[in-house]
């Protein structure tokens, strides 16, 4: 099975007793060690709430958290909402009435778990914001995810690169367009959205202002550009009016800035509807991404999206497995990050891991190779298990 071979790595390293810093967390879980923590023989139960099973990412991420934490003997309550806030209010509801010794959340609206968190305090229950930061509570504990403006960057680089304004290094090449690009931003309740949309617009401004690309149906601001819930509908539906509002006229649309693989397809669905391509050599507008997820990696591959964001959740899933085992233990998680991530209330300590892009030529090094998907795999866009 796949999810078993990929987390070998991740239960033996949080098996491993660890020489942890201080990161200077002040909510539920941090301190002592008293109330939740489980001691000795006793059994150590985990609540973990992932937003959804519709997308590939988040069913991969909750199966490596229950292996992880399995792993360690803990006993694991995996939950999927379905992307409903209620659905997930009640499930951590439920798992803190059980009596978890720990929180992993990947949060649907990073706002709307306030009264649970505050539950969770009252326990003495640490929470473990999981890629998607919880806001405005005193009572997240620690935060394990990306570089999440560094994936921002990535990502209009990658853009920059399909258009030729940039080489495969990163240095400015001699073409001047003007190209026309349309921007998409992710889920305006999903903080991570916000510093995405920040680090692309960051990159891309100096060129917007010198003329070489352009977005010609002016939408610039995040929430003109704002798709609610990561919905490939959703994306789908906006690319086709932009087609019709903007590009009717016989206007040439060269790129998509596209901050998920899930919209990306939607994108270019509407792409090719309205008889564009099929593929980049054909004339298909390049479209960036995010997640490496299996479908869009074959699109990749086939020549069809021109590059997407590797985050691997592999590793994601191990430090979440880390923070959660030190907190059973009294101690505290070691952040690489103790600035960035205001949650409107306390900056809470973070560990930051590091993205990639892939291009069709980065998937056999960076994606086979590493053992995150095989060749048939690739091949057939339908992972094995």
């Amino acid at each position: 099975m796949r999810l078993a071979r990929t987390m070998s790595a991740v239960a033996a390293g949080a098996a491993l007793t660890l020489a942890l810093t201080a990161c200077g967390g002040e909510g539920a879980g941090s301190g002592s060690g008293d109330g939740a923590a489980g001691n000795g023989d006793e059994e150590v139960k985990v609540g973990v709430a992932m937003p959804t099973q519709t997308y590939e990412r988040w069913i991969q991420d909750g199966n490596n958290v229950k292996e992880g934490l399995e792993g360690l003997g803990y006993t694991v309550d995996l939950q999927f909402a379905n992307d409903d806030i209620p659905t997930q209010t009640q499930q951590i509801d439920a798992m803190i009435t059980a009596g978890v010794d720990a929180l992993i959340v990947a949060s649907i609206d990073g706002t709307a778990l306030t009264s649970q968190l505050d539950a969770a305090a009252a326990a003495n229950i640490p929470v473990i914001a999981y890629d998607r930061l919880i806001r405005d509570s005193e009572n997240v504990d620690f935060y394990t995810t990306f570089d999440n403006y560094a994936v921002g960057v990535a990502q209009a680089n990658a853009l920059l690169r399909g258009l030729g304004v940039l080489d495969a290094d990163g240095n400015e090449t001699d073409e001047k367009g003007p190209f026309n690009i349309e921007l998409f931003a992710g889920s305006p309740d999903d903080n991570n959205s916000h510093f995405f949309f920040n680090g692309a617009m960051d990159t891309l401004k100096p060129y917007m202002d010198s003329g070489v690309v352009s977005v010609p149906s002016k939408q610039t601001e995040f929430d003109q550009v704002a798709t609610l819930r990561w919905e490939l509908e959703t994306a789908q539906s906006r690319m086709e009016d932009l087609l019709t509002s903007t590009y009717s006229g016989g206007e040439e649309l060269d790129g998509v800035l596209a901050p998920a693989d899930v919209l990306s397809r939607g994108i270019i669905n509407a792409l090719q509807g309205a008889g564009m391509g099929p593929t980049l050599e054909e004339g298909l507008p390049v479209v960036t991404g995010q997640d490496a997820e299996i479908a869009n990696i074959k699109l990749i591959n086939d020549g069809v999206q021109s590059s997407t964001i590797f985050k691997d959740t592999r590793l994601l899933a191990e430090q979440a497995v880390k923070a959660t085992e030190s907190f059973v233990n009294g101690e505290e998680p070691e952040a690489n990050d103790t600035e960035t991530y205001d949650n409107g209330v306390k900056v809470v300590p973070s560990y930051l891991l590091e993205v990639q892009t892939v291009f069709a030529e980065d998937i056999a090094p960076v994606l086979i190779d590493a053992g995150y998907y095989t060749a048939e795999e690739v091949e057939s866009g339908q992972t094995a298990d």
